[in-house]
């Protein structure tokens, strides 16, 4: 059984709002059932990791939860956020503007480490 849970949002599409609240979900609830859990933000997720941006979209019609919160509610319950390195600088994310939630920085050589051991579950959205 797994004792890890990485996540990649990669894909995941900044303008359909509906998809963005499942992963961090997920992750929340991971990290409550005592599992690991790492969020690597990769190509224009990284934005969400922008302080401001995510607490503005919120993925329910109703509006009752921003992004942002469902992150909190991750980071909070022991998930770890790090930012690709690589796509920082492409969608405005620094170290300054970053919000605080944001565990670090790391590149695909420490995501494919993670993904390729025997007790990890990998996610991709």
């Amino acid at each position: 059984m797994a004792d890890k849970i990485v996540i990649m949002l990669l894909n995941v599409d900044l303008k359909r709002l509906g998809s963005l609240g499942a992963p961090f979900f997920q992750a929340t609830i991971a990290a409550v059932m005592d599992l690991e859990v790492e969020v690597y933000f990769a190509g224009p997720s990284t934005r969400l990791l922008i302080k401001g941006f995510a607490d503005v979209i919120h993925p329910g019609s109703a509006r009752e939860k921003s992004v942002y919160s469902f992150m909190q509610d991750a980071h909070e319950a022991g998930a770890r956020f790090y930012a690709c390195t690589g796509a920082m600088e492409e969608n405005g994310l620094t170290l300054e503007n970053a919000i605080p939630e944001m565990d670090g920085v790391r590149g695909g050589a420490a995501f494919i480490s993670e993904v390729i051991e025997s007790n990890v579950v990998t996610l991709t959205y």
